[in-house]
């Protein structure tokens, strides 16, 4: 991945969220040289000190560089602002959050394999629709997606 150049780094909270974004990167149309899935932080408060203590100082650095946090939200209603209140004001609009309501599992349970739902995933992402979106376990995302789409979509779709 060349740092120089507008890139994402995604980072999940477990091995489903991880897979989700292997299947997102398997899109035949994405840049994946501008893409890196880092290893799972091993929940979503390890997400958080991860992005504090190794993230933010490298995006400090570099304002080429994007992330996207993949978490579960657990049916917890106020865990995105949980987690948005600890990303720092001036990273905000490079750092977005993502995740299913519950646990990915269930969206597997009700979609099918990882892959094939990271695949929608991208393919709504390009295309910029929300087929996949629109399932229950994922509509509290739309204005985070919503955002995410301005600035990401061109950098990983071309």
């Amino acid at each position: 991945m060349n740092k120089m150049v507008p890139h994402v780094l995604v980072l999940p909270e477990d091995d489903a969220n991880r897979q989700l974004a292997n299947g997102f990167q398997l899109d035949y149309s994405l840049d994946t040289r501008r893409i890196q899935i880092l290893e799972a932080a091993g929940g979503w408060r390890q997400v958080l000190e991860r992005l504090k203590e190794v993230h933010v100082a490298e995006m400090e650095r570099n304002p080429n560089r994007f992330m996207v946090l993949l978490v579960d939200f657990d049916r917890q209603k106020n865990r995105f602002r949980e987690i948005a209140a600890e990303i720092p004001t001036h990273l905000s609009e490079r750092v977005f959050v993502l995740g299913t309501w519950s646990q990915p599992e269930e969206l597997r349970q009700a979609l099918g394999s990882y892959e094939k739902i990271g695949l929608a995933m991208a393919k709504d992402c390009r295309e910029n629709t929300d087929a996949i979106w629109k399932h229950t376990l994922l509509t509290h995302n739309a204005e985070e997606l919503d955002r995410l789409r301005q600035r990401i979509r061109p950098i990983l779709f071309p």
